[in-house]
């Protein structure tokens, strides 16, 4: 059973930065894919930015620029670099991990950014 867990949330002002981490129960190099998604109420999850095992990288239109997502794979956690935070990034961000045909996701971490 793998277990994911997502870190660093918290609440920032505009403009400002936070690191959210998601460390899983294994090693990551044996997901095929791993990324960022994030929620608010009354709205689908939507992906923010994935990472696959050979490390190619892609972000939503919203976050280009802005988010960076990275890996350490002896830490076993990957990483999400929000900066230049707006009001509208507020959400509950979620860790996903992809193996096989099954997925995995962690119970999230809020974000709320004030203006």
């Amino acid at each position: 059973q793998v277990t994911l867990v997502e870190s660093g949330g918290g609440l920032v002002q505009a403009g400002g930065s936070l690191r959210l981490s998601c460390t899983a129960s294994g090693s990551i190099a044996s997901f095929s894919n791993m990324g960022w998604y994030r929620q608010t109420p009354g709205n689908e999850r939507e992906l923010v930015a994935t990472i696959t095992t050979i490390g190619r990288t892609t972000y939503a239109d919203s976050v280009k620029g802005r988010f960076t997502i990275s890996r350490d794979i002896a830490k076993s956690t990957v990483y999400l670099q929000l900066n230049s935070l707006k009001p509208e990034d507020t959400a509950v961000y979620y860790c996903k991990a992809d193996r096989s045909r099954t997925v995995y996701w962690g119970k999230g971490t809020l974000v709320t950014v004030s203006s």
